[in-house]
Order: structure tokens, then C-alpha cells, then sequence
């Protein structure tokens, strides 16, 4: 058994009530107490574990009860070694996750949270009502009564009586109350069609990040935060995943930023060589790479640039000729032959698959996705099984080539998005997680 610093899960009972702004704001100022600060972030989420570095100065990572097993689980969550407190941020409400348990579990940050044994502190905002978010809280105090609760923040309050009604509320259901947050218009992180913008785009992240700790530290109680962490006792923990290569190029620029902090963590503890270039920056992969991996991110954004990058494209097309090379969502759209913008204007990609990808028409995919191979990719061999999850724009006009994968939702409905494979170059819209181990 492996014991872990006392942490607390940081949710919400929907999107958009200032998880976030909460989160990142907690982490600055503990950090700036003297502590260290480990933040995790519930389910599939590419940007907030960036933002969570940038605050804590130490690397997030995701732990997802859907897509990975009790050791890797187990194995992500070990990262917290070393660490003074943890902080873990939800996804979505607290109890949202899907209806088909996957590798663990059903994927809700109330499942991290009770494994973990972290007291959750639900952000309510009140804006609109005043007693009545007292009922709320009391709901999601009371709908998992093996689920420890340390109390509420009030976010967006009014006013002094606003805050005090409020206040009323919580004590006649004896719900504490960790921090009043009074409504404020400046403190929204900017935000895009895919969530908030990456960290490496915000424009002042350092500054924005020290206001919110510092609008944290004047109201709310962090004394009291701190005292209500439990430590958590987990299994040993097993490996980390593999790498897929010994040296790997990886694209990594605000065109392709969307790799999972657990996957890079893995490969560099395996003794993988991760061999960073920009696309955007006209780079090329460094031609004694092993494999050349695209992770998603934003090409719909700089697809003008992209196809002007002769020396990107030339050194991944002069790579492709004898060896492996990946894409994953938005390095998958890359590798293909053509991505249209949403003003209409056709951009020629590198043309390695015969994927053609329009946001003209915008078309939502989200979801968790269970792939089967039926060819072999970087690191998996045909038949193997993988967990994932998919969270674009796009529409496919045309792909072509040869399927990569049988892909199912979470309730094993067939999916069309199959992922391609033309030579040695493979490609899908589901972001690997890790492998099935069902």
C-alpha cells in the first residue's frame, strides 16, 4: 500500500460555476505559503493541466476511473509522492460521468474523489438565489453519503446581505462554509470552441494566475482548506505506459500542445528520448527520430501556416517514406490532405493520408471511445485495445484510407470516425488514454 499527502477534490455541480478559477487560484497560494502543491485533474482534459502547472510549478496530471485501470490509476496518483497537499479539480458536476462502467469506473469526479479519499469542496455559484443554494449543497452532500464532504465556496455573491442569507442557508443544514467569493466580472479565463484557450496562448497567465490567488487568500479560509484534506492509501502501483519508440519527435506548439501528462511521464521514465520540433516555427522532425507523434491541438487555428511550413512538411513527408509516424485529433487532420477553415478556405496539409477535414460546417464530437486496432500503430499491435476519448469540430468530407480501428462510445455504440492507416502513417480523432484492461 502506498499512503499520499492529505488532498481535496475541487468540483461543482455543473460547468462553468469557477472550478477553474478556484482551482488555479488555490494552487498559487499554497504554493506561495511554502507548500507543494500536486493538482490533478478528474477525466479527459488536454488544457487544464497546463494551467495547473503554470499555477503550481509542478506537473499535473489526469486520473481518469473510466479509462484506466486500478494500477495505472494507482500509478498516476503515486506522482503526488513527495507533495504537501494535493489538489484535485472535477469535471463538469460532481456526479456527471457516462451510463457503462470502463476500466474502473464510470468516470465522475465524485469516483476520483471517493478513491482518493478527498473531501470535496463544491463551488456553488449563487448568483440568482440566496438560501435555496443551501438545497444544492445539501443534495450533493447527501446524494453519496460515502463520499467525504468538507463544505462550500460561495462564488459570484452580490452583496453583504446576499453573502449573509446565503450564509443562513448552509448553517441550518450544517454545511460549512470554506470562502465567499464577491461577483467579479474580470476573473473569466478566455475561452474558445474547445473550452478555455491553452496556456501557452494566454497573454499574461503568470499575472492572471497571482490575482486569482491573491482574490483566493482574501476570501476564502485557507487554514481551513488545508485542515480538511485526508490523506489517501492506495495499491502499490504498477508502470506507467510505455513508450512507443526510443526517440520520439513531438510536435509541440500551440498547433499541437494536447498530449496527456501521464503518457510523456511514462516515456521519459522508460529512457525515451522526446525530441520536441514546431511546425508553426517551420521546423522540421529531427531526421534520426524513431517516430514522428502529432498530438492535437488547435491546426484549424494557423492552417494557412501550416501549409506554408515547406521545411515541417518536406522533413515529415522524407520520415514517412521508412518510418512511423502518428497523429492523434488534430495532428490526425494534419497528416491529411486537406483541412478547410471555417471561413471556407481549403488548406493543403501534408497529404500522407487522403483525410479531408472541414470546421465550415461545424459538427460536435465528444465522448469517451474504446478502439480496437485492426492494424497495427506506434507501440500497439493489431488486435490490441485501447481507451480514449474524442472532443472536436470537425467534419469529415472524405477519408479514404483503410480503417486504423473498430471505435465504440462508452456504451459500445459504434463510432464512423475509425482512423486511418496508409503506409507507415496512422492517424485517429480519439486521444489515447490507455490500454483496455478488460
Amino acid at each position: 500500500m502506498t499512503t499520499l499527502p492529505p488532498g481535496l477534490m475541487i468540483s461543482a455541480p455543473a460547468s462553468g460555476t469557477g472550478k477553474t478559477t478556484v482551482a488555479l487560484g488555490l494552487l498559487r497560494a499554497l504554493k506561495d505559503d511554502g507548500l507543494k502543491v500536486q493538482p490533478f485533474k478528474s477525466g479527459p482534459d488536454y488544457i487544464d493541466p497546463a494551467f495547473h502547472e503554470a499555477a503550481a510549478h509542478r506537473r499535473s496530471f489526469n486520473l481518469d476511473s473510466w479509462a484506466m485501470g486500478d494500477s495505472l490509476f494507482a500509478s498516476i496518483a503515486a506522482q503526488a509522492a513527495g507533495a504537501d497537499i494535493v489538489i484535485g479539480e472535477g469535471s463538469m458536476g460532481l456526479y456527471d460521468g457516462v451510463a457503462g462502467q470502463g476500466a474502473s469506473g464510470f468516470g465522475s469526479s465524485a469516483e476520483t474523489a471517493r478513491r482518493m479519499g478527498w473531501p470535496v469542496v463544491l463551488v456553488i455559484d449563487v448568483g440568482g438565489q440566496a438560501q435555496s443554494a443551501a438545497a444544492t449543497a445539501l443534495g450533493f452532500k447527501s446524494y453519496d453519503p460515502d463520499l467525504p464532504f468538507a463544505g462550500v465556496i460561495l462564488n459570484r455573491v452580490a452583496s453583504p446581505r446576499h453573502e449573509r442569507l446565503a450564509r443562513l442557508g448552509m448553517e441550518r443544514v450544517g454545511i460549512p462554509v470554506l470562502g465567499v467569493l464577491p461577483r467579479r466580472g474580470d476573473l473569466a479565463l478566455p475561452e474558445r470552441h474547445l473550452g478555455l484557450i491553452q496556456a501557452v496562448e494566454h497573454p499574461d497567465l503568470d499575472a492572471a494566475i497571482a490575482g486569482y490567488a491573491s482574490f483566493l487568500r482574501d476570501h476564502v479560509d485557507l487554514d481551513a482548506i488545508k485542515a480538511a484534506g485526508a490523506a489517501a492509501t492506495l495499491a502499490a502501483p504498477g508502470q506507467l505506459p510505455k513508450p512507443p519508440a526510443q526517440r520520439i519527435a513531438l510536435a509541440r506548439d500551440a498547433a499541437f500542445s494536447f498530449t496527456y501528462p501521464h503518457l510523456l511521464e511514462g516515456w521519459h521514465r522508460a529512457g525515451a528520448e522526446v525530441l520536441p520540433f514546431s511546425p508553426l516555427a517551420d521546423e522540421a522532425p529531427d531526421p534520426t527520430a524513431d517516430l514522428v507523434w502529432l498530438p492535437g491541438g488547435y491546426p484549424e487555428l494557423h492552417a494557412g501556416k501550416l501549409a506554408a511550413a515547406t521545411t515541417y512538411l518536406d522533413g515529415l513527408r522524407r520520415h514517412a517514406e521508412t518510418k512511423p509516424v502518428h497523429g492523434e485529433c488534430g495532428g490526425y487532420m494534419a497528416l491529411g490532405a486537406a483541412l478547410i477553415d471555417k471561413q471556407g478556405t481549403r488548406h493543403e496539409m501534408a497529404g500522407l493520408l487522403g483525410l479531408v477535414t472541414s470546421f465550415e460546417k461545424r459538427k460536435f464530437h465528444l465522448g469517451y471511445r474504446r478502439a480496437t486496432l485492426q492494424a497495427p500503430m506506434p507501440g500497439q499491435g493489431a488486435g490490441s485495445a485501447l481507451r480514449g476519448h474524442e472532443f472536436h469540430y470537425t467534419t469529415i468530407l472524405e477519408e479514404p484510407d483503410a480503417p486504423l480501428a473498430h471505435v465504440t462510445d462508452a456504451d459500445g455504440n459504434p463510432v464512423p470516425e475509425t482512423g486511418s492507416i496508409k503506409g507507415h502513417v496512422t492517424g485517429s480523432f480519439f486521444h489515447m488514454i490507455a490500454e483496455d484492461t478488460k
